[in-house]
């Protein structure tokens, strides 16, 4: 089986490095200059310099040689969210190479998860997403890490788990892509509550709190889009929950951390370097669940901070104020 990832970032190098490793992989980036160094030093030094590339490993920026190299096995989409759309829509318009992408979030444009997009732009096309608990660095350096593989084609799922479940990756399969949608962009907004609450030094308590009624704020909002509710407690939701607004890995919890300390949002995300999709999502996630009628205070404040609205002690103050309320719909009941 052959795989082809397209995207050079750090999550889209990780995988085809993992790859490479049982299948003849080919990385695809767009900057023919960061190839050419990447061909140079053996390594990604912008975004992985600790990890030295394979020599199995195929690099090019031939767009169509990539396409071509996935034509007997899978195409992996490793870009941002926002180029996306750019992306599938450059695929073949008939059915062929199952198409899995990595990026978490919401399209600002249009607010749309990644299955919508491609819905619209390759109805055709044999998609899904390749999600879970995942740092790039952990994988490349082959740590033991398990990833779900969602899509409503069984084809699709059987691809991710033919091309990624082998040496210490473990693919897990869902037929649920909303859910797993849902939870990996969501899990980033929470990431950057978690990451003021810790850098405000609120405590263990706190940060226990914030995981579990983000969780219950994800939930309600994947529910209202068509998602399983019990997709919100496997690898996509409270298990890429849990890693984002935790790990010290995490971009999104970072930018929380940073935004706890009074730097403004313009100078945290320079210095980070990376792309941190929580800040992206975050408008976006609070207008989809405001169209569907969904709460979701702990996503609110997180926007009203970003946006410069509010400090965060602010937002917690807010929150606390907030009246008591049950727990679940069943403990309404009792």
């Amino acid at each position: 089986m052959n795989v082809t990832v397209l995207g050079a970032g750090a999550w889209g190098t990780s995988l085809a490095v993992h790859a490479a490793a049982a299948h003849p992989t080919l990385l695809w980036a767009r900057d023919a200059g960061q190839l050419a160094a990447m061909r140079s030093l053996g390594r990604n030094a912008r975004y992985l310099p600790e990890i030295e590339l394979p020599h199995a490993l195929r690099l090019a920026d031939d767009f169509d040689a990539a396409l071509r190299h996935a034509q007997a096995g899978v195409l992996v989409v490793a870009t941002p969210m926002s180029a996306l759309e750019a992306i599938l829509a450059l695929l073949p318009a008939a059915p062929g190479r199952p198409v899995l992408w990595l990026c978490k979030g919401f399209q600002e444009e249009t607010g749309a998860l990644g299955h919508e997009i491609a819905q619209r732009v390759c109805p055709a096309a044999n998609v899904g997403v390749l999600s879970g608990p995942s740092f790039a660095l952990e994988v490349a350096r082959g740590q033991p890490t398990a990833l779900v593989a969602a899509s409503s084609d069984a084809g699709v799922r059987a691809a991710a788990v033919a091309a990624f479940h082998h040496a210490s990756v473990r693919i897990y399969t869902s037929a649920d892509p909303v859910g797993v949608e849902v939870g990996g962009a969501v899990k980033n907004v929470l990431a950057i509550a978690t990451g003021i609450a810790d850098g405000m030094r609120l405590g263990l308590n706190a940060r226990a709190a914030l995981v579990t009624r983000g969780l219950a704020e994800m939930t309600r909002l994947g529910v209202a889009l068509g998602a399983d509710a019990s997709t919100f407690m496997g690898l996509s939701g409270l298990g890429d929950l849990v890693l984002t607004a935790t790990g010290d890995l995490s971009r999104n919890r970072a930018v929380g951390l940073a935004l706890a300390a009074g730097k403004d949002l313009p100078s945290i995300l320079a210095e980070l370097g990376h792309v941190a999709e929580g800040v992206r999502s975050a408008p976006t996630v609070l207008a989809r669940a405001a169209a569907c009628g969904v709460e979701m205070p702990i996503v609110a404040a997180v926007v009203d901070v970003l946006a410069g609205r509010i400090a965060p002690e602010r937002a917690l103050a807010e929150l606390l104020r907030r009246e008591a309320r049950a727990e679940s719909p069943a403990g309404e009941r009792a």
